[in-house]
This record gives structure tokens, sequence and C-alpha cells, in this order.
């Protein structure tokens, strides 16, 4: 089964994808799409379409509290938007600390800041797929 990994941030979309198996998560690329959510969505169908995706985990931002703030909203009216348009499960995944994992490996490998604000958010949305991957009781 293979698995898009979403992590939607304010400016930009991270995209990862998984192995056909649904085993190994690998950075694709970041969208900017400065809060044009509808041509967001247009350009998620396509890559649904194109890589022949069974299945969506979008990154979840809870507060560490385990409460649901304004960005944590923004992700579950945009998991509504994608499942109107497309007929295939999508699944939220707690991302808490996923960015900061992400900016945290690429500093260990040395990526400069320039670079790191490039990649950033790809890296986050392949922790977030490989998180769920992982899981033992994936839905």
């Amino acid at each position: 089964m293979r698995y898009l990994g979403l992590d939607l941030g304010s400016k930009t979309l991270g995209i990862a994808v998984s192995d056909k198996q649904g085993i190994i998560a690998s950075k694709y690329k970041t969208i900017r799409h400065n809060e044009e959510y509808e041509k967001l969505l247009d350009e998620v169908v396509i890559l649904v379409n194109e890589l022949g995706i069974e299945a969506i985990v979008l990154g979840f931002p809870k507060n560490m509290n385990n409460t649901i703030g304004i960005k944590g909203e923004l992700s579950l009216k945009f998991k509504e938007k994608l499942e109107e348009r497309i007929d295939i499960p999508v699944y939220l995944q707690d991302e808490r600390l996923s960015t900061k994992a992400a900016t945290d490996m690429l500093i260990s490998n040395n990526v400069s800041r320039k670079s790191r604000k490039k990649v950033v958010d790809g890296v986050a949305a392949t922790i977030i797929l490989q998180t769920y991957l992982d899981r033992s009781d994936k839905e």
C-alpha cells in the first residue's frame, strides 16, 4: 500500500511518499501555498493520481497538553476537504515535535540554515509518515 505523508504549514506543504509496500517513507517535495488551500488541494489530488497513492497521512499538530489549537483545526478542515475530493482514506498522525526533530536532524548533518529552511517541511513530512508506517495499530 502506497502512502502520501503531508505536513501542512502556514506557508508550505511538506510531502513525503512511501515505497509501494508501505514500509519506508522518503521526502518527496515541498509546495509553497501562501494559504491558497483550494489550489493546494488540487495539487495533492494530482499527486495522489500520478503516484498511485492508496492512503494519506496528514500531520495533526496538537498542543503539548493534547488540546487542539488553531493549526490543529486547520488540519482537520484540510482533511475534510481532501476526503470530499478523493476516495481514499486520510489518517491523522500526531506531529508534535516533528519539525523540531527534522530541524535537529538537519543541524546534526551540518545543513546550513538557508538550506534547512528549504527542506525542513519535507523532512518533517517524512518523519510524520514514517511514524505512522511504524505503528502496529494502523487503521
